[in-house]
């Protein structure tokens, strides 16, 4: 087992790499309660979302450890959980079974364009000021989906929002949720946003604001069956034409063009963080990219939203990982979680909105990379930020910026700079406007 994970060639041994990995899981175990409070939304069973939450997480990292041998966990992404159910359930009016179809075919293409080499090719066409621009426009429209979901925020029938009632019990809640998460992440404790979520919880069962779980284990684990297989739904009830309409196309692409770039990005940073990358190179990125398509087939089957890498890895190699072991640790651990599914009860959606505004936060560094003195940059840069939040939908801020993109190169005379698939992608988007 040593030598096949290479323990004395990267200076490491089981303590550290078990350590590692449990690291890992505390660093991102608050999913496992956001993503069934966020997909619920859209019309799914909690429960089974829990399930299936733990499972994708599981089987992704243990592919993940096994094949590519790298300390990185997988589970549904934050981001992509919230276009899911904000943009394409409630927004779009897709069924949720029709939408996990799509995160179903984007896994599958990610796997074919894998496999034959194209993601470099995609990597490059796709300017980096834009990724930049989608990943903190993502960060913002979580972090405004949790001021909603504290009361911090609230609709406003004149001005659209306002100040939520912040006399409000729950809301006082919320506040202090993010508070507290504020602290400890500053105070360089990892796994803050679960500790915080947990420490949250208690402060609100304390003063009865949420209720008290029956039981912390429960060997009975929550049915599968309400989302298990549901993506295939769709062909049972409509016909190929009215399940693949230009929305779902642009669905698919989405979901493909977020995990894509947020796991190659991702993998990449944490990777370098580990001392792993050589000559400027990923070794074995095309097996770690395998993993990461894998695991969002396969949780789309199970019921959850795109599984893709999470940056909260760099937690556990932080704390000594160093090879795939470190993922096989993590991995159970997301197995055993499974017996915890009674907490669902107390983490409510004022408990789980300080963790979207925390990580909305930490999505909004990507601002920092954005070279905003070039107008022809700022433009479709700052559209693809701000409508994301106030659009309420990932895919209209990705377009709108995709659209304005070659408007603002070609006026600026940089045609050479744009690659040949940003003018088919703004076609694609042009598309998306008119039959949306």
């Amino acid at each position: 087992m040593d030598r096949y994970f290479q323990f004395q060639e990267l200076g490491t041994n089981y303590k550290r790499e078990i350590m590692g990995g449990i690291t890992t899981f505390l660093a991102m175990a608050y999913i496992l309660f956001v993503n069934p409070d966020i997909l619920s939304a859209a019309g799914m069973d909690s429960g089974a979302v829990y399930v299936a939450t733990a499972l994708a997480a599981a089987i992704g990292t243990i592919i993940m450890g096994l094949v590519a041998r790298y300390p990185i966990a997988l589970a549904p992404g934050m981001g992509l959980n919230a276009f899911f159910t904000f943009s394409v359930v409630l927004g779009m009016g897709i069924p949720w079974q029709t939408a996990l179809l799509g995160v179903f075919i984007s896994g599958i293409i990610f796997i074919i364009i894998t496999v034959v080499g194209i993601r470099e090719l995609i990597i490059n066409a796709i300017p980096a000021e834009l990724k930049y621009a989608a990943a903190a426009g993502i960060g913002l429209f979580i972090a405004f989906i949790g001021l909603q979901g504290a009361g911090i925020v609230e609709a406003n029938p004149d001005t659209l929002v306002q100040i939520g009632d912040l006399t409000n019990g729950l809301t006082l809640l919320a506040v202090f949720g993010v508070v507290i998460t504020t602290i400890l992440i500053a105070l360089g404790l990892r796994g803050g946003i679960f500790y915080g979520m947990i420490i949250t919880s208690l402060v609100g069962v304390i003063f009865q604001l949420i209720p008290m779980p029956s039981a912390i284990i429960d060997f009975s684990i929550p049915s599968l069956e309400p989302t298990f297989g549901a993506f295939l739904q769709p062909f049972a009830e409509q016909s190929f034409s009215e399940i693949f309409t230009i929305n779902l196309i642009v669905v698919i692409l989405t979901f493909l063009f977020v995990d894509f770039f947020d796991t190659a990005g991702t993998l990449y940073g944490v990777a370098n963080q580990a001392g792993l990358v050589k000559d400027n190179k990923l070794p074995r990125a095309q097996k770690a990219l395998l993993a990461d398509s894998s695991a969002t087939v396969v949780g789309a089957v199970l019921g959850t939203s795109t599984t893709t890498a999470y940056v909260e890895s760099a937690s556990g190699i932080a704390a000594g990982a160093r090879t795939g072991f470190a993922s096989l640790v993590t991995g159970l651990m997301f197995l055993l979680a499974l017996l915890f599914s009674p907490l669902l009860v107390v983490v409510t959606s004022h408990v789980t909105a300080p963790a979207l505004i925390i990580v909305g936060i930490m999505m909004a560094g990507a601002l920092g990379n954005i070279e905003w003195k070039k107008f022809e940059i700022a433009v479709p840069a700052f559209l693809t930020v701000i409508a994301m939040p106030l659009t309420y939908s990932i895919a209209t801020g990705i377009a709108l910026g995709f659209v304005m993109y070659p408007i603002t190169m070609l006026a600026k005379g940089r045609v050479k700079e744009i690659h040949p698939i940003m003018y088919g992608l703004f076609f694609v988007f042009i598309a998306y406007f008119i039959w949306h």
